[in-house]
């Protein structure tokens, strides 16, 4: 059988995906193809059932649990950091009543700006072109996710908040999900299990072959150093990576049902695992 493994052209993505692009993982007679596309791409793609397994945002897969399970690995999580509001030097210190350039409206770092406040403008920027539109003018201040989070001060930017340590400290310590792997339920309960062994083998042996595969990811970094590489592949491929954990399950129950009350998604989402 062949499916197709859909992630975003990150360096902690393609970390995850190391074992599997470096033929280092068995697939067992599974062809596996993957594909590239930012995060916003891919949640939207999921609404169509275009991958067999896809990363999207948890914002998204509130709409997706009829179609997607969720695999029990694969998940980035800001333990105390997250996405990060960010204006110019002479911009707000403040979200309330700005216009914030955002990276999609099914991101999860859009919705938990939504709890964090509920009253701003937004525009949608291509995730990787919104620190130039904040320093341009285009957007009060911009709402960054993936390399941005290192790179912002030297761009000349200020952060205003870091959602990560905000959730953090309104929760009790608990890890802001932000993206997780979600595989179609219509490939049945022992192609889930077969593929879902796959992907786990793949991000264990990434962890353990970590030079090689932060090497690897470094070409998917958009210009960050082995170093800074290497620091932001740790802070979203871990052991909640490996596996959610009693935080990890806690933090998307947490997030999910916040959402749900404050009228953000349609229906209350049940955290279950595929097998």
């Amino acid at each position: 059988m062949k499916i197709t493994v859909a992630h975003s052209p990150d360096s902690d993505d393609a970390f995850m995906f190391y074992g599997l692009a470096s033929g280092s993982v068995d697939t067992g007679g599974v062809e596996v193809d993957q594909v590239l596309a930012d995060i916003e791409t891919l949640n939207r793609a999921a609404f169509d059932g275009k991958y067999e397994v896809t990363a999207v945002s948890f914002h998204a897969f509130a709409h997706l649990v009829d179609r997607y399970a969720l695999l029990p690995h694969g998940a980035s999580m800001g333990d105390r950091y997250g996405p990060i509001v960010v204006s110019r030097k002479d911009g707000p210190s403040e979200v309330k009543d700005r216009k914030i350039a955002i990276p999609g409206t099914l991101t999860t770092a859009y919705l938990t700006l939504r709890l964090y406040e509920p009253s701003f403008e937004y525009v949608v920027v291509p995730f990787d072109q919104i620190q130039q539109a904040v320093l341009g003018r285009q957007a009060d201040a911009g709402l960054l996710i993936h390399e941005g989070q290192l790179t912002y001060a030297e761009e000349g930017l200020k952060k205003i908040v870091d959602l990560g340590e905000w959730w953090a400290d309104r929760t009790g310590g608990l890890p802001l999900p932000l993206g997780g792997n979600i595989i179609r339920r219509d490939l049945g309960p022992e192609m889930i299990r077969k593929v879902s062994k796959m992907l786990h083998e793949s991000i264990a042996y990434a962890l353990s072959h970590r030079r090689e595969a932060v090497e690897y990811a470094q070409q998917f970094g958009r210009g960050l150093d082995k170093d800074r590489t290497d620091t932001f592949v740790g802070m979203y491929v871990n052991d909640l990576t490996l596996g959610y954990g009693d935080r990890g399950r806690q933090g998307v129950e947490r997030l999910l049902t916040e959402a749900f009350e404050k009228g953000l998604i349609p229906k209350r989402v049940p955290v279950e695992f595929a097998a």
